[in-house]
């Protein structure tokens, strides 16, 4: 039972032992109901502001230079398009060359004074090790990285039960999406100490934030969580030296992965494209240490948190079983 019912019910108590006047009971009730609508009133108020009438920060402060990994699909992409439009020049990051070179080429076209570095890296290699982030700390020295974006991911390639996943697909999950987040964020630090400024954006996700749990996926939404407190502590850490480090949580957007886990295949009211999401993200980068960017998501998020965290763990683990196609019970 929650704490206001609880108060509301040792109210009545006292009234009736006491044979006080009922509006003894409903004045402090009604208070208390005021405060409860004010406090929501403000918290919609703040969310519409935010969303809709807040100034984004002009990224170019923090320096010329912005590094996105995962960038060749995706909220990626979308990211690279929309700092190149706000005259940042890029380094991206991403496994394929192929793809590397063919959004070089499609940004430049569009954006002709931007320069663009890509650097090929493998963030599910076997060993991610010191050696191996060579390559990227080659493709940052010298520049003024100002904006860092650790949007790199991966998931299940299905829903599964945990004893299910095998151990390449679980370590390549925690070698991207915890490994390799944290070790190209230590690299890109050293150069935003030196210059007092910078703003790092580390993508999480809905999963690991918004519900309680997330069963089927629970490897990928654990990474999740791990870059949710990464961020929180980094935001403390380095808020005095100038530097803004930011967990941006988005629900389902239309990309390859929501397709291939959650059978998201366009684009809806609650399921932006990636570059709606981008455009909304762009204008939170720099504040709140975490923020859900795309104003359908915290519509949903607002109305998750009204639920008991039961309902809400059922009611995953009945979308994550109908997603893997079987019963609930397994041998």
């Amino acid at each position: 039972m929650s704490p206001i019912i609880n108060f509301i019910n040792q109210l009545i108590t006292i009234s009736r032992r006491q044979q006080q006047q009922p509006w003894l009971v409903v004045l402090p009730v009604s208070a208390l109901g005021f405060i409860i609508l004010l406090k929501h009133s403000m918290s919609l108020l703040k969310c519409i502001y935010i969303t809709f009438l807040r100034q984004p920060k002009n990224l170019k402060s923090y320096g010329s230079w912005a590094l996105i990994t995962g960038a060749t699909d995706g909220i990626g992409k979308a990211f690279a398009h929309q700092l190149a439009q706000h005259g940042l020049n890029l380094i991206l990051v991403s496994r394929n060359h192929n793809k590397l070179e063919k959004i070089s080429n499609e940004i430049q076209a569009e954006n002709p004074n931007t320069q663009i570095n890509i650097v090929e890296y493998d963030f599910s290699c076997d060993v991610v090790s010191a050696g191996n982030i060579k390559a990227i700390e080659m493709a940052i020295d010298g520049l003024e990285v100002g904006v860092l974006i650790n949007n790199v991911g991966i998931t299940y390639p299905k829903a599964m039960f945990f004893h299910e996943v095998d151990e390449k697909e679980w370590m390549d999950i925690v070698r991207v999406n915890l490994e390799g987040t944290t070790r190209v964020t230590k690299a890109v630090l050293t150069g935003m100490m030196r210059r007092k400024k910078g703003a790092i954006v580390n993508i999480g996700s809905g999963a690991a934030i918004v519900v309680p749990s997330h069963p089927l996926f629970a490897i990928y939404a654990a990474t999740k969580a791990y870059i949710d407190q990464l961020s929180r502590s980094l935001y403390v850490e380095y808020q005095r030296f100038g530097i803004d480090v930011q967990c941006q949580v988005p629900l389902y957007v239309a990309t390859k992965m929501a397709s291939s886990v959650a059978s998201v295949t366009k684009q809806t009211l609650f399921v932006p494209s990636p570059e709606d999401y981008a455009r909304a993200a762009i204008r939170c980068i720099g504040y709140e240490p975490r923020c859900t960017p795309y104003w359908a998501h915290s519509v949903q998020w607002c109305f998750a948190r009204l639920l008991p965290d039961s309902l809400l763990d059922a009611w995953r683990l009945s979308i994550g079983i109908r997603r893997r196609g079987i019963n609930a019970d397994l041998i």
